[in-house]
Protein backbone atom coordinates (compact mmCIF):
# COMPACT_ATOMS: atom_id res chain seq x y z
CA UNK A 1 0.00 0.00 0.00
CA UNK A 2 1.10 3.61 -0.47
CA UNK A 3 2.14 5.93 2.35
CA UNK A 4 -1.04 7.90 1.67
CA UNK A 5 -3.43 5.06 2.53
CA UNK A 6 -5.68 5.95 5.48
CA UNK A 7 -4.65 4.33 8.76
CA UNK A 8 -8.25 3.37 9.49
CA UNK A 9 -8.08 0.87 6.60
CA UNK A 10 -4.46 -0.24 7.03
CA UNK A 11 -5.38 -3.51 8.75
CA UNK A 12 -8.29 -4.29 6.43
CA UNK A 13 -8.32 -7.81 4.96
CA UNK A 14 -10.27 -7.67 1.69
CA UNK A 15 -12.63 -10.35 0.44
CA UNK A 16 -10.89 -12.85 -1.84
CA UNK A 17 -13.02 -13.75 -4.87
CA UNK A 18 -12.78 -17.05 -6.68
CA UNK A 19 -9.84 -17.26 -9.04
CA UNK A 20 -10.34 -16.33 -12.70
CA UNK A 21 -7.22 -17.70 -14.45
CA UNK A 22 -6.70 -17.07 -18.16
CA UNK A 23 -3.81 -19.41 -18.92
CA UNK A 24 -6.10 -22.08 -20.37
CA UNK A 25 -9.77 -22.99 -20.82
CA UNK A 26 -11.16 -24.21 -17.49
CA UNK A 27 -14.37 -25.86 -16.43
CA UNK A 28 -15.33 -23.26 -13.81
CA UNK A 29 -17.01 -24.82 -10.81
CA UNK A 30 -15.58 -22.37 -8.28
CA UNK A 31 -17.67 -19.17 -8.24
CA UNK A 32 -21.29 -20.39 -8.02
CA UNK A 33 -22.32 -18.87 -11.33
CA UNK A 34 -25.30 -20.22 -13.22
CA UNK A 35 -24.48 -22.71 -15.98
CA UNK A 36 -27.17 -21.02 -18.09
CA UNK A 37 -26.69 -17.75 -19.98
CA UNK A 38 -29.06 -14.83 -19.47
CA UNK A 39 -32.40 -15.16 -21.22
CA UNK A 40 -32.52 -13.72 -24.77
CA UNK A 41 -35.06 -11.15 -23.59
CA UNK A 42 -32.63 -10.02 -20.91
CA UNK A 43 -29.79 -9.59 -23.39
CA UNK A 44 -32.06 -7.66 -25.74
CA UNK A 45 -33.21 -5.36 -22.93
CA UNK A 46 -29.59 -4.53 -22.12
CA UNK A 47 -28.84 -3.91 -25.79
CA UNK A 48 -31.71 -1.47 -26.11
CA UNK A 49 -30.72 0.46 -23.00
CA UNK A 50 -27.06 0.60 -24.06
CA UNK A 51 -28.15 3.04 -26.78
CA UNK A 52 -29.31 5.37 -23.97
CA UNK A 53 -26.15 5.08 -21.90
CA UNK A 54 -25.52 8.81 -22.28
CA UNK A 55 -28.47 9.36 -19.90
CA UNK A 56 -28.48 8.70 -16.16
CA UNK A 57 -30.29 5.60 -14.98
CA UNK A 58 -33.49 5.77 -12.94
CA UNK A 59 -32.29 6.78 -9.45
CA UNK A 60 -35.25 5.09 -7.78
CA UNK A 61 -34.40 1.72 -9.41
CA UNK A 62 -38.10 0.92 -9.00
CA UNK A 63 -38.36 -2.52 -7.32
CA UNK A 64 -34.70 -3.38 -7.87
CA UNK A 65 -31.95 -2.72 -5.40
CA UNK A 66 -28.20 -3.20 -5.83
CA UNK A 67 -25.90 -5.76 -4.26
CA UNK A 68 -24.74 -2.94 -1.98
CA UNK A 69 -27.86 -3.65 0.11
CA UNK A 70 -25.81 -5.83 2.46
CA UNK A 71 -23.17 -3.16 2.95
CA UNK A 72 -25.89 -0.56 3.52
CA UNK A 73 -27.44 -2.87 6.13
CA UNK A 74 -24.14 -2.93 8.05
CA UNK A 75 -23.94 0.85 7.78
CA UNK A 76 -27.57 1.48 8.73
CA UNK A 77 -28.18 -0.99 11.53
CA UNK A 78 -24.80 -1.57 13.22
CA UNK A 79 -22.74 0.56 15.59
CA UNK A 80 -20.98 0.17 18.92
CA UNK A 81 -24.32 -0.17 20.70
CA UNK A 82 -25.52 -2.69 18.10
CA UNK A 83 -22.50 -4.75 16.96
CA UNK A 84 -22.88 -7.32 14.21
CA UNK A 85 -23.01 -11.06 14.80
CA UNK A 86 -22.64 -13.79 12.18
CA UNK A 87 -21.28 -17.31 11.86
CA UNK A 88 -17.58 -18.12 11.81
CA UNK A 89 -18.05 -20.11 8.60
CA UNK A 90 -20.19 -18.06 6.23
CA UNK A 91 -20.06 -15.51 3.41
CA UNK A 92 -16.58 -13.97 3.51
CA UNK A 93 -17.80 -10.43 2.88
CA UNK A 94 -19.47 -10.05 6.31
CA UNK A 95 -16.24 -9.34 8.24
CA UNK A 96 -15.09 -7.12 5.37
CA UNK A 97 -18.27 -5.02 5.54
CA UNK A 98 -17.89 -4.77 9.31
CA UNK A 99 -14.22 -3.81 9.20
CA UNK A 100 -14.48 -1.29 6.38
CA UNK A 101 -17.28 0.48 8.27
CA UNK A 102 -15.50 0.31 11.64
CA UNK A 103 -18.23 -1.89 13.13
CA UNK A 104 -17.47 -4.25 16.02
CA UNK A 105 -18.58 -7.81 15.37
CA UNK A 106 -18.65 -11.29 16.82
CA UNK A 107 -18.23 -14.52 14.88
CA UNK A 108 -20.29 -17.35 16.37
CA UNK A 109 -18.96 -20.87 15.75
CA UNK A 110 -21.22 -23.23 13.88
CA UNK A 111 -21.81 -26.64 15.43
CA UNK A 112 -19.37 -29.44 14.55
CA UNK A 113 -21.71 -30.55 11.74
CA UNK A 114 -21.75 -26.95 10.39
CA UNK A 115 -25.39 -26.37 11.37
CA UNK A 116 -26.33 -23.07 12.96
CA UNK A 117 -27.73 -23.09 16.50
CA UNK A 118 -30.50 -20.43 16.63
CA UNK A 119 -30.12 -20.21 20.41
CA UNK A 120 -26.69 -18.62 19.86
CA UNK A 121 -28.44 -15.63 18.28
CA UNK A 122 -31.42 -15.56 20.62
CA UNK A 123 -28.96 -15.23 23.52
CA UNK A 124 -27.34 -12.11 22.05
CA UNK A 125 -29.97 -9.36 22.41
CA UNK A 126 -29.18 -5.96 20.97
CA UNK A 127 -26.78 -7.31 18.36
CA UNK A 128 -27.58 -7.03 14.66
CA UNK A 129 -27.81 -10.51 13.17
CA UNK A 130 -26.59 -11.52 9.70
CA UNK A 131 -27.43 -15.03 8.52
CA UNK A 132 -26.80 -16.43 5.05
CA UNK A 133 -29.63 -18.88 4.44
CA UNK A 134 -28.81 -21.29 2.91
CA UNK A 135 -25.32 -20.73 4.22
CA UNK A 136 -22.19 -20.49 2.10
CA UNK A 137 -19.93 -22.39 1.79
CA UNK A 138 -21.68 -25.15 3.76
CA UNK A 139 -24.91 -25.12 1.71
CA UNK A 140 -27.03 -25.83 4.79
CA UNK A 141 -30.50 -24.38 5.29
CA UNK A 142 -31.84 -22.95 8.54
CA UNK A 143 -35.54 -23.84 8.90
CA UNK A 144 -37.91 -20.89 8.60
CA UNK A 145 -39.25 -21.54 12.11
CA UNK A 146 -35.74 -20.87 13.48
CA UNK A 147 -35.43 -17.67 11.46
CA UNK A 148 -38.73 -16.50 12.95
CA UNK A 149 -37.61 -17.45 16.45
CA UNK A 150 -34.50 -15.28 16.11
CA UNK A 151 -36.45 -12.33 14.71
CA UNK A 152 -39.10 -12.60 17.45
CA UNK A 153 -36.57 -12.92 20.28
CA UNK A 154 -35.58 -9.24 20.28
CA UNK A 155 -37.73 -6.71 18.36
CA UNK A 156 -35.22 -3.96 19.21
CA UNK A 157 -32.54 -5.25 16.83
CA UNK A 158 -32.47 -5.96 13.09
CA UNK A 159 -32.15 -9.48 11.71
CA UNK A 160 -30.78 -9.65 8.16
CA UNK A 161 -31.36 -12.88 6.22
CA UNK A 162 -29.16 -13.14 3.14
CA UNK A 163 -31.04 -15.38 0.69
CA UNK A 164 -28.63 -15.45 -2.24
CA UNK A 165 -29.29 -19.19 -2.75
CA UNK A 166 -32.86 -19.58 -1.52
CA UNK A 167 -34.31 -20.44 -4.96
CA UNK A 168 -32.41 -23.74 -5.09
CA UNK A 169 -34.32 -25.47 -2.31
CA UNK A 170 -35.36 -23.27 0.60
CA UNK A 171 -38.38 -21.37 1.88
CA UNK A 172 -37.94 -17.60 1.85
CA UNK A 173 -38.33 -15.51 4.99
CA UNK A 174 -40.05 -12.79 2.95
CA UNK A 175 -43.46 -14.04 4.05
CA UNK A 176 -42.51 -13.24 7.67
CA UNK A 177 -41.88 -9.56 6.97
CA UNK A 178 -45.48 -8.33 7.60
CA UNK A 179 -45.17 -9.67 11.16
CA UNK A 180 -41.62 -8.49 11.91
CA UNK A 181 -40.61 -4.86 11.32
CA UNK A 182 -37.04 -5.79 12.37
CA UNK A 183 -36.58 -8.37 9.58
CA UNK A 184 -34.71 -7.54 6.37
CA UNK A 185 -34.28 -10.08 3.56
CA UNK A 186 -31.65 -9.55 0.86
CA UNK A 187 -31.67 -11.37 -2.47
CA UNK A 188 -29.52 -11.33 -5.59
CA UNK A 189 -29.95 -11.87 -9.33
CA UNK A 190 -26.46 -13.42 -9.49
CA UNK A 191 -27.28 -17.07 -8.82
CA UNK A 192 -30.82 -18.09 -9.72
CA UNK A 193 -31.31 -15.51 -12.47
CA UNK A 194 -28.02 -15.94 -14.38
CA UNK A 195 -26.91 -12.34 -13.84
CA UNK A 196 -23.73 -12.61 -11.75
CA UNK A 197 -22.04 -10.09 -14.04
CA UNK A 198 -24.84 -7.55 -13.59
CA UNK A 199 -24.22 -7.16 -9.81
CA UNK A 200 -27.91 -6.64 -9.10
CA UNK A 201 -29.93 -7.52 -6.05
CA UNK A 202 -32.80 -6.33 -3.91
CA UNK A 203 -33.84 -6.01 -0.30
CA UNK A 204 -37.26 -6.67 1.18
CA UNK A 205 -38.47 -5.29 4.48
CA UNK A 206 -41.08 -3.05 6.02
CA UNK A 207 -41.08 0.54 4.65
CA UNK A 208 -39.12 2.07 7.53
CA UNK A 209 -36.16 -0.31 7.07
CA UNK A 210 -36.10 0.23 3.32
CA UNK A 211 -36.20 4.00 3.87
CA UNK A 212 -33.07 3.67 6.01
CA UNK A 213 -31.26 1.88 3.20
CA UNK A 214 -32.46 4.44 0.68
CA UNK A 215 -31.11 7.26 2.83
CA UNK A 216 -27.66 5.72 2.65
CA UNK A 217 -27.92 4.87 -1.04
CA UNK A 218 -28.93 8.41 -1.94
CA UNK A 219 -26.14 9.76 0.26
CA UNK A 220 -23.46 7.74 -1.53
CA UNK A 221 -24.42 6.99 -5.14
CA UNK A 222 -28.05 7.50 -6.17
CA UNK A 223 -27.32 6.21 -9.70
CA UNK A 224 -25.64 3.02 -8.54
CA UNK A 225 -27.66 0.77 -10.87
CA UNK A 226 -26.96 1.54 -14.52
CA UNK A 227 -29.56 1.59 -17.29
CA UNK A 228 -28.54 -1.73 -18.82
CA UNK A 229 -28.61 -3.54 -15.49
CA UNK A 230 -32.03 -2.13 -14.62
CA UNK A 231 -33.41 -3.29 -17.96
CA UNK A 232 -31.87 -6.74 -17.54
CA UNK A 233 -33.34 -7.13 -14.07
CA UNK A 234 -36.83 -6.11 -15.16
CA UNK A 235 -36.72 -8.43 -18.18
CA UNK A 236 -35.48 -11.30 -16.03
CA UNK A 237 -38.37 -10.89 -13.59
CA UNK A 238 -40.82 -10.79 -16.48
CA UNK A 239 -39.69 -14.31 -17.43
CA UNK A 240 -38.98 -15.62 -13.94
CA UNK A 241 -40.74 -18.92 -14.61
CA UNK A 242 -37.83 -19.87 -16.87
CA UNK A 243 -35.32 -18.87 -14.20
CA UNK A 244 -37.08 -20.98 -11.57
CA UNK A 245 -37.20 -23.96 -13.92
CA UNK A 246 -33.43 -23.62 -14.38
CA UNK A 247 -33.08 -23.64 -10.58
CA UNK A 248 -35.01 -26.89 -10.38
CA UNK A 249 -32.78 -28.39 -13.06
CA UNK A 250 -29.65 -27.32 -11.19
CA UNK A 251 -31.06 -28.78 -7.96
CA UNK A 252 -31.64 -32.09 -9.70
CA UNK A 253 -28.10 -32.18 -11.06
CA UNK A 254 -26.83 -31.19 -7.61
CA UNK A 255 -28.58 -34.09 -5.89
CA UNK A 256 -27.45 -36.65 -8.47
CA UNK A 257 -23.86 -35.40 -8.24
CA UNK A 258 -24.02 -35.58 -4.43
CA UNK A 259 -25.14 -39.22 -4.67
CA UNK A 260 -22.23 -40.02 -6.99
CA UNK A 261 -19.75 -38.34 -4.66
CA UNK A 262 -21.14 -40.21 -1.66
CA UNK A 263 -20.76 -43.46 -3.59
CA UNK A 264 -17.10 -42.53 -4.10
CA UNK A 265 -16.61 -42.14 -0.35
CA UNK A 266 -17.10 -38.39 0.02
CA UNK A 267 -18.86 -36.76 2.95
CA UNK A 268 -21.24 -34.20 1.44
CA UNK A 269 -23.36 -31.70 3.33
CA UNK A 270 -27.10 -31.52 2.60
CA UNK A 271 -26.79 -28.57 0.26
CA UNK A 272 -29.84 -26.53 -0.71
CA UNK A 273 -27.81 -24.26 -2.98
CA UNK A 274 -26.24 -24.41 -6.43
CA UNK A 275 -23.02 -25.88 -5.03
CA UNK A 276 -21.79 -28.88 -3.05
CA UNK A 277 -19.50 -28.90 -0.03
CA UNK A 278 -17.54 -32.14 0.13
CA UNK A 279 -14.48 -33.86 1.58
CA UNK A 280 -12.86 -37.25 1.05
CA UNK A 281 -10.96 -39.20 3.74
CA UNK A 282 -8.23 -40.29 1.34
CA UNK A 283 -7.45 -36.96 -0.35
CA UNK A 284 -7.19 -33.67 1.52
CA UNK A 285 -9.07 -30.68 0.18
CA UNK A 286 -6.10 -28.72 -1.09
CA UNK A 287 -4.64 -31.72 -2.91
CA UNK A 288 -7.93 -32.48 -4.63
CA UNK A 289 -8.31 -28.83 -5.61
CA UNK A 290 -4.81 -28.78 -7.14
CA UNK A 291 -5.23 -32.07 -8.99
CA UNK A 292 -8.54 -30.92 -10.45
CA UNK A 293 -6.97 -27.63 -11.48
CA UNK A 294 -4.23 -29.53 -13.32
CA UNK A 295 -7.03 -31.19 -15.28
CA UNK A 296 -8.64 -27.87 -16.19
CA UNK A 297 -11.36 -27.94 -13.53
CA UNK A 298 -11.67 -25.16 -10.96
CA UNK A 299 -13.35 -25.70 -7.60
CA UNK A 300 -13.08 -23.47 -4.52
CA UNK A 301 -10.80 -24.42 -1.65
CA UNK A 302 -10.71 -22.49 1.63
CA UNK A 303 -7.70 -22.53 3.94
CA UNK A 304 -9.64 -21.91 7.16
CA UNK A 305 -8.70 -24.78 9.49
CA UNK A 306 -12.29 -25.90 10.16
CA UNK A 307 -13.05 -26.39 6.47
CA UNK A 308 -9.62 -27.01 4.91
CA UNK A 309 -10.57 -30.65 4.23
CA UNK A 310 -13.50 -29.53 2.07
CA UNK A 311 -13.99 -28.08 -1.38
CA UNK A 312 -16.94 -26.07 -2.62
CA UNK A 313 -18.08 -27.32 -6.01
CA UNK A 314 -20.42 -25.23 -8.15
CA UNK A 315 -23.13 -27.26 -9.87
CA UNK A 316 -22.89 -26.90 -13.62
CA UNK A 317 -24.80 -28.67 -16.34
CA UNK A 318 -25.28 -32.44 -16.20
CA UNK A 319 -22.54 -32.83 -18.80
CA UNK A 320 -20.13 -30.61 -16.89
CA UNK A 321 -20.70 -32.57 -13.69
CA UNK A 322 -20.02 -35.84 -15.53
CA UNK A 323 -16.67 -34.37 -16.56
CA UNK A 324 -16.03 -33.37 -12.95
CA UNK A 325 -16.90 -36.75 -11.41
CA UNK A 326 -14.85 -38.58 -14.06
CA UNK A 327 -11.83 -36.47 -13.09
CA UNK A 328 -12.47 -37.17 -9.40
CA UNK A 329 -12.57 -40.93 -10.04
CA UNK A 330 -9.28 -40.69 -11.90
CA UNK A 331 -7.68 -38.81 -8.98
CA UNK A 332 -8.99 -41.27 -6.40
CA UNK A 333 -7.61 -44.19 -8.38
CA UNK A 334 -4.14 -42.62 -8.23
CA UNK A 335 -4.04 -40.06 -5.38
CA UNK A 336 -0.24 -39.90 -5.27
Amino acid sequence: MSRFFSEKYAALTPYVPGEQPRDMQYLKLNTNESPYPPLPEVVEAAREEAARAHLYSDPTALALRPDEALNFAFMAFCDREHPAVFADITYGFYPVFANVNGIPYEEIPLRDDFTLDPEDYVRRPGKTVFIANPNAPTGLLLPLADVERIAASDPSRVVVIDEAYIDFGGESAIRLIPEYPNLLVTRTFSKSRSLAGARLGFAVGQPALIADLETLRNSTNPYNVNRMTLAMGAASLAHDDVNMQNCMTVAGVRDRTAEELCALGFAVTDSKTNFLFARHPAVDGETLYKKLRERGILVRHFSLPRIAAYNRITVGTAEQMKTFTAAVREILEDPS
